[in-house]
């Protein structure tokens, strides 16, 4: 089977969720089928050193962004029909690519992450006729767009955050119709597509976590030990979780102190600007980039997803979960996740509730309890393994009445 999956970006390095979700469903893709992997790089960044084939790929395209935001494209977003969250990602000269690769060779299916690509959906209509195509939404962006204009404390950002949902939903709404087969990363998210579009064939392909990759820093993390550090794990250039670690640290850290004055608030993640590197004290670190998250849990009490914005579901949380710390979260945070307050995760969406849960994991009972069901949560559900496979059966199904239509 050949499988074209078509990103906006990179799947390497593994630094952001939506990396993590590109990669380990496309690797797991080639497992039993044939993957190009088609993604985009930023204007001003050379592309990923990537080598296809060590990581069971046939192979892997980079091909140039043009700049994003530009003033044209902010102009031409708010005027529409295409908001500029899709403008950023069309290009002629990837287009020309995209009809180049597809005129020399044929795809059985070809898998687009998401409405970002939607301007390239008749191109692939036109040459590759006979290919299914899978849409794989992330999150429903409207739902993030407009949860922003509800938490933002500028008008103009609001405004122009409400004018680019109503863009982004009609978006949707096509890339809905266009594409052959939808999967959405939790069952809330398929349900609510499917009260609005019942004709639509939607599945629930979830978040995963590399089990095996974090095994050791389980076991590790099941001896004794101080547990003196609570972290934060994500992209810092995100707006959602820029707007978390302010949230965190203004109004939950005071808090945690005074019930636990020794705790450390790490915040582990890339590129953050100065609005969170203002955030640094002497009991909280901004660390940037770092290679590997791994080390961080191993002195970590909890993981903390203080999430007030957002859509789809939060690798953070299954990742801290696999390494066998704690997780303390909003209910957003941990929205589209099959998890139970109290048994497997701590939830809480206010300042003083959302410390008292920090606070509640110095009991060593506590601690171990959540952390076994944590685990035993994340290996029979949220696998890679088992996830790939269901996505592979998709693709096969898909291809079958795609087939079976022509």
């Amino acid at each position: 089977m050949q499988i074209l999956y078509f990103s906006p970006r990179e799947c390497w390095p593994l630094n952001t969720g939506a990396r993590l979700r590109d990669y380990h469903l496309a690797r797991q893709l080639a497992r039993e089928a044939s993957v190009t992997y088609l993604g985009l790089y930023p204007h001003n960044q050379p592309p990923v050193a990537f080598y296809a084939a060590e990581h069971g790929f046939a192979r892997a395209i980079a091909l140039r962004r043009e700049r994003a935001y530009s003033p044209g494209n902010l102009l031409r977003g708010m005027l529409g029909p295409d908001p500029v969250t899709v403008l950023n990602y069309w290009s002629p000269s990837i287009a020309a690519a995209l009809e180049q690769l597809l005129r020399s060779q044929s795809f059985d299916t070809v898998q687009i992450e998401g409405v970002h690509l939607i301007r390239y959906l008749p191109l692939l209509r036109t040459l590759a006729p006979s290919a299914a195509i899978v849409a794989d939404w992330h999150n429903i962006e409207s739902e993030i767009l407009r949860r922003y204009a509800e938490t933002s404390s500028s008008g103009p950002r609001a405004w122009l955050a409400r004018r680019t949902a109503q863009l982004v939903e009609r978006a949707e709404g096509r890339l809905l119709r266009g594409a052959d087969v939808q999967t959405l990363a939790s069952d809330r998210e398929r349900e609510k597509l499917a009260r609005l579009y019942p004709e639509a064939r939607l599945y629930t392909v979830t978040n995963g976590v590399d089990v095996g990759y974090y095994r050791e820093t389980a076991e590790q993390n099941q001896l004794d030990s101080a547990w003196t550090d609570v972290i934060f794990v994500g992209s810092m250039d995100y707006h959602a979780n820029v707007d978390a670690i302010q949230w965190m640290v203004r109004e939950v850290w005071p808090e945690v102190k005074r019930h636990c004055p020794d705790l450390h608030l790490r915040v582990v993640g890339r590129n953050p600007g100065p609005e969170v590197r203002s955030l640094a004290a002497a009991d909280i670190e901004i660390t940037g980039t770092v290679e590997d998250v791994r080390p961080f849990y191993r002195n970590a009490r909890a993981v903390v997803a203080p999430l007030r914005v957002g859509s789809g579901t939060r690798l953070k949380i299954l990742e801290a979960m696999a390494a066998g710390v704690p997780v303390v979260s909003t209910p957003l945070g941990a929205e589209g996740l099959n998890v139970r307050d109290g048994a497997d995760i701590l939830l809480s969406d206010t300042p003083a509730g959302f410390a008292d849960c920090i606070a509640a994991l110095e009991a060593g009972i506590v601690r171990r309890r959540l952390v076994q069901a944590a685990l035993e949560l994340v290996e029979k559900q949220y696998d890679w393994l088992q996830i790939g496979a269901q996505m592979l059966e998709i693709h096969r199904e898909a291809a079958r009445w795609r087939r079976a239509a022509a």
